[in-house]
This record gives structure tokens, sequence and C-alpha cells, in this order.
């Protein structure tokens, strides 16, 4: 795995590594845990009821397929390949279902401000610490069980379940958006161009501009990271699964955060 790519071979990965592969000719990636076993924890859309269970092959008709991100739904070398629990987005596929052909790519973690920046695509690292395999690996099984909510490809997606695994900790939103770096790229991409625009009267060089566009686009995905947003809480696996409208409640859980914050900040003050 090198700066300008995170591509690793198979006997690279580790148990809890948060791995990715890009899907309809690099447009956008899909994201999983690796447990172990050849095995990955990753999230989509659940599918209806009547949809085919068929084991997949070579010929396998696309009714077979998450439509989403193009997973079988089963296969015949694993059993448990396709494993999910009724209208729940979150599934176990083997790593051969998971790639689908695909490169194999890492997501990677504690990235310093600079490498962040420099590496323009969203959803490829963050300035986030991961915790410990151990814990990751817990949170992927037990959201196996026990579901992630519902998909959201702005809010809740793929990226944004495997860096809730890896990390214990979610946004209370003020930004309109999730943890994901892709949908911060979505978002950034034209925002930086739209603030860029009246620049175009003090900057008459083209040059000038993209420079500047893409700088602002930088930041914007930046501002975004989970890293060093403001609006995150940590939250244990176990409460979050206690109830699947999790969300209601984590604007409370940060608002105790944070007076229990400002309440440390006026002792440490007036000692």
């Amino acid at each position: 795995m090198g700066f300008l790519s995170n591509r690793v071979e198979r006997s690279e990965i580790k148990a809890g590594d948060h791995i990715y592969t890009y899907r309809a000719v690099f447009a956008y990636s899909h994201h999983g845990i690796y447990v172990g076993g050849n095995k990955v924890v990753h999230f989509t859309h659940f599918r209806s009821d009547g949809e085919s269970e068929t084991s997949w092959n070579i010929n396998t008709p696309s009714e077979s397929y998450d439509e989403m991100t193009k997973i079988p739904l089963s296969c015949s070398k694993y059993p448990d390949c396709g494993f999910r629990q009724p209208k729940s987005g979150v599934v176990l596929s083997c790593l051969d279902c998971f790639l689908r052909d695909g490169a194999l790519y890492a997501f990677e973690y504690a990235v310093n401000p600079t490498v962040f920046i420099a590496k323009v695509r969203g959803g490829t690292c963050t300035t986030a610490t991961s915790d410990d395999p151990d814990t990751v690996i817990h949170r992927a099984m037990y959201l196996l069980q026990t579901g992630f909510g519902n998909y959201d490809v702005f809010q809740n997606n793929c990226e944004d379940f495997a860096l809730y695994c890896k990390t214990g900790i979610l946004t209370v939103d003020k930004l309109g958006i999730g943890r994901s770096g892709q949908a911060s790229s979505v978002i950034g991409a034209p925002l930086a161009a739209l603030l860029s625009s009246p620049l175009k009267l003090l900057i008459p060089s083209p040059v000038g501009i993209a420079t500047v566009t893409a700088g602002m686009y930088c930041m914007s995905r930046y501002a975004t990271d989970i890293g060093v947003r403001t609006d995150v809480v940590k939250v244990a696996v176990e409460d979050l699964a206690v109830n699947l409208s999790w969300m209601d409640g984590l604007k409370e859980a940060f608002e105790s955060n944070e007076a229990s914050s400002s309440n440390n900040n006026k002792v440490k003050k007036s000692s």
C-alpha cells in the first residue's frame, strides 16, 4: 500500500481491517470489515422478500444480486455467504463475492492532515484512530445480528458502517452528512465550485481558479472528516443495537458529553 494507492494483496489484510473495492469503473467504492476466515461483514440496503436467492456462478442472472452493491446473495463455495437477518442491511459475504473480481484496497486510519488532503479522492482514509481488531470484529459481528438501521447514501452507507466498526464514532449530523468520505466528496466538489465562482472576477487565470477550487474541495473534505469533527460521540455497539432508532437519542448523548466537558473546563479554570 503506497501514497498514491491503497491497493493491497489478500495476503496483506488481517482480521479487523477496513477494506473496500471499486464498482462501476471506479465510480464508487463498497466498504466492509474483514473478520478473518475469508469473510467480510458489510452494509447495504436489504433486499425484499420476493428477490431471488439463487446460488451465484458466472452465469447468475441479475436478480440474484444485491442490486446496489452487486454482491451475490449466496455462493456455492461458502454455505454462510450471504447470511443476513431478515430486513437487515448487514450481510456476511466471502471475500470473493465481496470483491466480485475487483481489486482489494485497505482503508487507512490515523493519517496526518497533509496526507489526508493530498489524497484527493474521498473514502480512502481518515485522521481518526482505529480501535483494536478484537473490538472492531465484535462490533461487526454484533451488528450482523442486530442491524445498522436504514441504508442512506449520504448519511448511513457502507463506509459509515465500516467507520463505526473501526472507531465506535457516530455523528450528530450537524453538517447534514454522515461519516463517509465518499459522501463528503460528492457534496464538497460542487460546493467548492460554487464558492469559487465569484473569484472569477478577481482571478482571471483559469489555472488560478482551478487551484482555488481544488483547495476549497480538499478543505471541505478535511472539515467533514470524523477525526476533526466536533459533532461526534462514541457509542458502544450494545447501546447502539438496543434500539434501531438510535439516532433519536444520539443528540442527547452528544449534548450530555458537551455539558460534562464544559463543567470540567469550569472546574479547571476555578482551581
